[in-house]
């Protein structure tokens, strides 16, 4: 398994549905793949789980504790691993290690993302306007997605050098980034501290300011970057929730022109393909699942 066949199975699943009604019902969705969806009361932090009948049909449990946006995740979750025939592994880790996640898992993620922002029209959004906490909670309202899948999304997909970064209030938890800043060989080490130069280290420690926009040089974020070009960092701190998040990018005229040459060791298993989506986090294993 890998990202693109991720990106065409979800595609080919999605191709001749009636997608007009998906902010608000799944279940077109959920009958293609023969399941129906419940709501239960779940432990703390787990999302959801799939029973599968032997005559192919399933059931799509959700935690009705959470939120209406991870509910939905997690459903579009389930559904991947029915498609995907992937196993789960909804095992307990630690926050700071979300590369140790399983790739099932992390497949999973991508296909409901895939699901719940269909490219086609999710690229026309983010191509009407800049980076800015309107245009997330612009996508996140008409997607009913969470901020962070929604920002996480928007730099994937954005055609130029973008990326988002998720952290606690210490740790850099992992990066996705746009093809074009890949392109450039831009880096954003995972498990590493929150760089003292960033608007998200400052949010961290500020009790009266949890968001903002600033310019900031590259270098403080890119491994191994010379100075000289400006990034702005839109940044938003959840303190009720130890996490951070950091939107970057480089505006049409400011970014290089040509791919950086960079020496660092960067571990194959960290690939920024592999961090793409978040929203659904790891679950406890207490029941049997697909």
């Amino acid at each position: 398994m890998d990202e693109l066949t991720v990106q065409s199975k979800a595609r080919q699943f999605m191709a001749g549905l009636d997608l007009s009604r998906i902010d608000t019902d799944l279940s077109v969705y959920i009958e293609k793949v023969r399941a129906r969806l419940k709501t239960e009361e779940l432990d703390e932090g787990e999302s959801g789980y799939t029973l599968t009948k032997r005559d192919g049909t399933s059931t799509i449990v959700v935690n009705e504790r959470e939120r209406r946006e991870r509910q939905r995740f997690s459903a579009c979750h389930e559904v991947g691993h029915i498609v995907l025939e992937l196993s789960s592994n909804h095992r307990e880790i630690p926050s700071w290690s979300y590369a140790k996640r399983d790739p099932n898992e992390i497949w999973c993620d991508m296909f409901a993302a895939e699901l719940l922002m269909p490219y086609d029209n999710f690229k026309a959004d983010v191509d009407k306007d800049e980076p800015s906490f309107e245009l997330i909670e612009r996508l996140r309202l008409k997607y009913v997605t969470s901020f962070s899948a929604t920002a996480s999304r928007v730099a994937v997909i954005a055609d130029y050098p973008c990326a988002f970064v998720t952290m606690n209030s210490t740790v850099i938890r992992h990066a996705s980034r746009s093809v074009a800043l890949r392109k450039l060989n831009a880096w954003i080490a995972p498990r590493t501290p929150i760089p003292p130069g960033s608007l998200a280290h400052q949010l961290v420690s500020d009790e009266l300011k949890s968001e903002g926009v600033e310019l900031v040089s590259q270098d403080v974020w890119f491994q191994d970057w010379p100075q000289g070009y400006e990034l702005t960092e839109l940044a938003k701190h959840f303190p009720n929730y130890d996490e951070t998040f950091a939107l970057l990018w480089f505006d049409s005229d400011d970014g290089p022109d040509e791919p950086v040459n960079t020496f660092s060791a960067r571990p194959a298993t960290d690939d920024g393909l592999l961090k793409e989506i978040d929203g659904v986090l790891s679950f406890p294993e207490k029941r049997r699942r697909r």
